[in-house]
C-alpha cells in the first residue's frame, strides 16, 4: 500500500507505517516528514521530529486560559472534536499545559509484535516499547497515549517511566489507560496528569511474554485518538479542572490572546457595575464607542498592575490605536 494513501490516518496506516522499515528508521514511527506534512498550518519552528514548536511564551501564557475560552476559539475555527473528559487527575489542582508527543497503542498480538521490536532494534531503540517514546520527549513536551483504556495487566506508566517522562520534560502524561505506583507519581511535584484509572498489575508488553501480551505500540507520533478527540503531534495540551483540551498548534497564539482580551474586558465591565458608572444591560451588550474609549484609558492606566503582561497590554493599546485587529 502507498505510504500517501489518505486513508493512512486510520489505525490500520498507523500499523502499515510503524512496519516500513524507512518510517521505523527515522525518529518515529511516523517520520519527520510525514509530521511536516499533516500540519501544514503550522508555519513556524519545529523539533528535529518534525513537531511544531510553539513558542515558550505562548506555553506560558496559555496556563491562564479557561477551557471554555480555547473550546469557543477551536469550535469558531472548525475544530470540534479536541475536548475529552472523564479522566482520573493527578495533582487536580494544578494547570498542565505542553506539547504533544502521540502514541498509539492496540490489543497484543506477537507477529506484529515481534517485526516491531526487531524494526525498533535495527533502529536503536532502546529497552521496551513503552520507553521508547519517553526517548524522544522534550521540555515543555506532554506524553499523549491511548492505551485503549485497558486496566487490568495493562499500566505501562509506574514510578520508573513517570520520573524518566518528568526528568526530560518537567510534566505530567494523557493517558487513555491504566497507571501504577500511583503514590509514587504523586510525590513529582509537577506531575500533572490525566489518566483512566489506577491499577496495581504491571504491562506485558514484549514478544517475549507470548500469550501473556497485552498491547502492541504501533504509532508514534502520528494522529492520535483520545476518547472523542483527535490529536497531532505538536498540538498545544490545556488540562485543568478534570477536563482537557488539545490545540492545534496554528491556533495557540490566536487561543492566548482571545482569552487575553476576555480576561481584561471582563474584569473593567465587573469594575464599573460595582463601582455603578455602567448598568447591566450597557455592559451585557456591545459596547458604544464611549465605553470602548473608557476600556482604552483603563487598559492605560492600568497596564502595569493587571493579570496579563504589561508588553502584551501595550501591543492591544497600539493595535486598537492603528484600528489593527489584535486576536489574530
Amino acid at each position: 500500500m502507498p505510504l500517501n494513501q489518505p486513508f493512512r490516518l486510520c489505525a490500520l496506516a498507523l500499523l502499515a507505517v510503524s512496519l516500513a522499515p524507512q518510517a521505523s528508521a527515522g525518529e518515529g514511527f511516523f517520520s519527520s516528514e510525514e509530521v511536516v506534512r499533516y500540519t501544514p498550518a503550522w508555519t513556524g519552528e519545529r523539533f528535529p521530529d518534525g513537531r511544531p514548536k510553539v513558542s515558550d511564551d505562548i506555553l506560558e501564557r496559555m496556563k491562564s486560559v479557561t477551557l471554555e475560552e480555547a473550546w469557543a476559539t477551536l469550535r469558531g475555527a472548525g475544530f470540534n472534536h479536541q475536548y475529552e473528559d472523564g479522566w482520573l487527575s493527578l495533582l487536580p489542582d494544578k494547570v498542565m499545559v505542553g506539547r504533544a508527543l502521540t502514541a498509539q497503542w492496540m490489543p497484543g498480538r506477537p507477529d506484529i509484535q515481534t517485526v516491531i521490536e526487531k524494526d525498533g532494534a535495527a533502529a536503536g531503540r532502546k529497552g521496551a516499547m513503552n520507553a521508547w517514546p519517553v526517548d524522544m520527549l522534550q521540555k515543555g513536551d506532554v506524553y499523549v497515549a491511548d492505551h485503549f483504556g485497558l486496566k487490568e495487566n495493562g499500566p505501562s506508566v509506574g514510578d520508573n517511566v513517570a520520573n524518566a517522562i518528568y526528568a526530560r520534560t518537567g510534566n505530567g502524561i494523557v493517558y487513555d489507560g491504566a497507571i501504577r505506583d500511583i503514590e509514587g507519581l504523586k510525590e513529582l511535584p509537577n506531575f500533572v496528569s490525566f489518566v483512566r484509572s489506577y491499577d496495581p498489575s504491571h504491562h506485558f508488553g514484549s514478544s517475549a511474554t507470548g500469550a501473556r501480551l497485552n498491547s502492541t505500540m504501533v504509532g508514534i507520533n502520528g494522529p492520535t485518538r483520545i476518547g472523542k478527540a483527535t490529536v497531532m503531534p505538536g498540538d498545544v495540551v490545556l488540562g485543568r479542572s478534570g477536563g482537557v483540551i488539545f490545540i492545534p498548534p496554528q491556533l495557540a497564539e490566536r487561543v492566548v490572546k482571545l482569552s487575553e482580551v476576555t480576561r481584561l474586558r471582563d474584569m473593567f465591565g465587573h469594575q464599573r457595575l460595582r463601582e455603578g458608572k455602567y448598568t447591566a444591560g450597557q455592559i451585557d451588550t456591545r459596547w458604544t464607542d464611549a465605553i470602548e474609549a473608557d476600556y482604552l484609558s483603563w487598559l492605560r492606566a492600568n497596564q502595569n498592575k493587571l493579570p496579563v503582561k504589561a508588553e502584551v497590554i501595550r501591543q492591544m493599546i497600539d493595535s486598537r490605536e492603528k484600528g489593527i485587529p489584535y486576536e489574530g
